[in-house]
């Protein structure tokens, strides 16, 4: 396996919308995605473009979304997980499953619309990490 450049760093948060002025008004950011749901991750996401990666704001949508459990730790938000990018998926996969680290679930169609996975934080340094195929687009 490859491991690739950091595609985002994703950041929860309570609102979006909140968000989005913070990174425009405060950070001075330009490109900033239009926001949209995410039914089968249980979340609503918006990229921020930044010149070398992206910001991924995520914000849960429902009940049953999983970031309600880091909101109740954090409740301002906060950094949730780093993300990278790799040729092959199902190489990966085997990859960080061969080292003996937890990966949550099977891969799956994650929010640039690429096959991704996450490995769970105690195998990664405390980082929750997200493995993503290489999007055709670049993004």
């Amino acid at each position: 396996m490859k491991l690739g450049r950091l595609n985002h760093v994703g950041v929860a948060t309570p609102s979006i919308e909140a968000s989005i002025a913070l990174y425009h008004d405060v950070m001075g950011a330009e490109v900033i995605r239009e926001p949209f749901d995410l039914p089968a991750q249980g979340v609503k996401v918006c990229f921020v473009d930044t010149p070398n990666s992206q910001i991924e704001l995520i914000e849960p949508l429902g009940e049953g979304s999983p970031i309600h459990g880091f909101l109740a730790k954090n409740p301002a938000g906060g950094q949730h997980h780093l993300c990278y990018e790799v040729p092959d998926i199902h190489e990966a996969k085997a990859w960080f499953e061969a080292k003996g680290a937890k990966v949550l679930g099977e891969p799956r169609i994650g929010a640039h619309g690429t096959p991704i996975f996450f490995v769970h934080p105690k195998d990664m340094g405390g980082v929750l990490t997200e493995i993503m195929e290489t999007p055709r687009d670049g993004h």
